[in-house]
């Protein structure tokens, strides 16, 4: 029984000119008890889909035409009082960035009751004891003290769980959830996942799950709708659009994957229609690889392929999507012999104003060789990025040594540290939070150059318009400020910035993390292309191991600070020897809507705090198979592929002799 439908729902964001047609003629349907993915990239559709429905369109949005029916009510036809009764009690929204959508002026406890106080009248003292209830059924470790607590006070893992208790407090029966893990590591992504889906189970809810993460789909809905430029491209049973996708952009999507990589990433070329601008036929065709004459001047229908399969596409797909197991991608080629970096024992500790010192990074070893990816990965807080900053040299190390071409670079004053930046340059996570909003992307390019007195005006002229070209944008970019482009834009923006000095090294530090998976694909192939053709070496740096994968020759697995496994990519990924690596792998969510994590390996609570890190091997906490010994600290041992764990899970490489079977952490 249809508890959410959408009927030729059409949505407008008037501007001064014209119109953005953000929605043409939606058709969707939710049942009661039932998850519902919504799948696209960004400018999709999907996010303004569940805002029309919530009524929380951004300024000069409106609905322009169709119905929204929830339980057989038009909401469009309501009047406000009894509309908000219905989207705050009834209904529920978990936004994309929790610290965002929470007030940092309120304590935890008092956003999470405000529904109950302002829909239900009920009074201060109850409101709390209900707040710390659902906190403590949405998994809040010490809710009791956490309703006291501010947002900023919180992890992002954490945060998420007090935006899922304010959508559930009044029990709704549809809970939307927008990008709900985007932000967030591969562990905390799982927990919150698995949290989603024990609840919809416990309060009989229905849930619409916007994602642009195709194995998140897979792995938690019902049933699937793909959409692009604004409409509904494709719908069908989770199981049968994996398994025999129609549309030619969700095979596109399937194919961008690192899993399905045969070879390079496939790219989807240019971007998505203006919406803005009349549009005719397949909106689809200009990038489609497939398209005809007929695709472009035809307006494409849904049909039906199946009972529950609907699609738009005059050459539909015929054969399946082939995904390829983990660590089974292309070979590299061989990296250079020379040492670029080594790194030994590096240790870095941060005051903690009187508590103590923070352990970020504690006697990590590692080296790079000309020409290679080494993939660091790990939580959130491992301390991956710190190791980054070390050795981009934005920080300096409490001990240890960051050797450079034979240079410890750790032992640099100021000014011999500025010449080092050179050789070693930083990628960041967020490109657009890296640049000045006020300057135009010539300066941005231009002013490393002139810190570094590299060459004339002329000359460094020419430098920003040939970094332009390597990194596949137009010389009129140059003229353009960083809010004018799209996250992909901004991304090889930041690569060009990165490149401008000519260094050897890249340190990357989460760069595709928050890239829909076509402009992912992207990045990643201009990276390693770059990296062919300049001889570039990168640390790159993320929590997705799938990504990691596809980039690195070796990987690096950190937890807590500490080096747990390090070796070649494909042996870590086939054959990891740390139950922390495992771990990790199986809380990738994976496009076959047939894989099934084992529970066994999930990781349960939070992660302790580096204030007072548990002796001995730091993962002991958190493993479920920890014994005893594990309280005394295991050496990184074992070869070319190397693990710190008494009893690694393959018995080959026990580092340490005991009596505990193999397998036991």
């Amino acid at each position: 029984m249809s508890l959410l439908r959408l009927v030729d729902l059409s949505t407008d964001i008037a501007l001064r000119r014209g119109a953005v047609h953000a929605l043409d003629h939606v058709n969707l349907e939710v049942r009661q008890g039932e998850t519902l993915g919504v799948v696209g990239e960004s400018g999709s559709g999907k996010t303004m889909t569940v805002l029309s429905v919530m009524g929380l369109l951004p300024p000069g949005g409106r609905v322009v035409g169709g119905q929204i029916l929830f339980d057989g009510r038009d909401l469009l036809a309501m009047k406000p009082e009894e509309l908000r009764r219905v989207r705050g009690v009834e209904m529920g929204m978990v936004f994309q960035d929790p610290l965002t959508s929470l007030n940092p002026t309120m304590r935890i406890g008092a956003q999470v009751a405000e529904p109950l106080r302002v829909h239900q009248g009920v009074g201060k003292a109850e409101a709390r004891e209900r707040a710390i209830e659902i906190l403590r059924r949405v998994g809040m470790p010490r809710p009791e003290k956490i309703v006291d607590d501010y947002p900023h006070q919180l992890s992002g893992g954490m945060r998420q769980r007090v935006v899922i208790a304010m959508a559930l407090i009044r029990s709704p029966r549809l809970l939307i959830a927008d990008e709900p893990t985007t932000a967030l590591d591969v562990t905390t992504q799982r927990q919150i996942l698995e949290l989603i889906d024990d609840l919809r189970e416990e309060f009989k809810m229905a849930v619409i799950l916007v994602t642009h993460d195709l194995g998140v789909i897979a792995s938690r809905a019902d049933r699937v709708a793909v959409m692009y430029a604004g409409r509904v491209v494709e719908t069908a049973t989770t199981e049968e659009l994996f398994r025999a996708p129609r549309h030619r952009y969700t095979e596109a999507l399937m194919h961008a994957l690192p899993e399905s990589a045969q070879g390079k990433l496939y790219s989807i070329p240019g971007l998505p229609p203006d919406l803005s601008r009349p549009l005719t036929g397949c909106r689809f065709a200009p990038r489609c690889r497939h398209a005809t004459d007929a695709c472009r001047t035809t307006d494409v229908q849904l049909v039906q392929a199946a009972e529950e399969h609907l699609y738009a596409c005059l050459h539909p797909v015929t054969e399946p999507v082939a995904f390829a197991p983990r660590g089974a991608g292309e070979p590299r080629e061989a990296a250079g012999s020379g040492t670029i970096l080594s790194v030994r024992e590096l240790v870095k500790e941060y005051d903690a104003g009187g508590k103590g010192r923070v352990s970020a990074v504690a006697g990590v070893s590692f080296e790079v060789k000309a020409g290679e990816t080494l993939g660091i990965v790990g939580e959130s807080g491992c301390g991956k990025s710190t190791v980054g900053r070390l050795v981009a040299g934005l920080e300096e190390p409490t001990g240890g040594q960051i050797v450079l071409d034979g240079t410890d670079i750790a032992g640099l004053d100021r000014r011999a540290r500025r010449r080092m930046h050179r050789e070693v340059q930083l990628m960041f996570q967020d490109s657009y939070a890296a640049m000045n909003p006020r300057m135009r992307i010539d300066g941005i390019l231009t002013e490393p150059l002139e810190i570094q007195r590299v060459g004339d005006q002329a000359a460094r002229r020419a430098r920003v318009t040939r970094l332009l070209d390597q990194v596949g944008l137009p010389a009129r970019a140059l003229e353009r400020y960083p809010h004018e482009f799209s996250g992909g834009q901004l991304q090889r923006i930041g690569l060009a910035r990165s490149l401008a000095l000519e260094p050897r090294l890249i340190v990357a530090d989460e760069p595709v993390s928050a890239l829909d998976v076509s402009i992912q694909a992207q990045v990643l192939n201009l990276m390693r292309d770059l990296q062919s053709e300049l001889g570039l070496s990168y640390v790159f740096i993320s929590h997705d191991l799938s990504v990691v994968d596809y980039m690195a020759d070796r990987i690096a697995v950190m937890y807590l600070g500490k080096l747990v496994e390090i070796g070649p990519a494909s042996q870590v990924v086939r054959a990891a020897r740390h139950p922390y690596t495992q771990a990790l792998i199986d809380a990738v969510p994976s496009p076959d809507p047939g894989h099934a994590p084992s529970p066994a390996t999930a990781i349960r609570g939070e992660l302790p705090s580096a204030l007072n890190p548990p002796t001995g091997c730091r993962f002991r906490t958190r493993c479920p198979l920890a014994q005893e010994i594990c309280a005394t600290e295991p050496p990184l041992q074992g070869g070319p592929h190397q693990v710190a764990c008494h009893f690694p899970l393959r018995p080959e490489a026990a580092v340490s002799a005991g009596a505990a079977p193999a397998g036991a952490g």
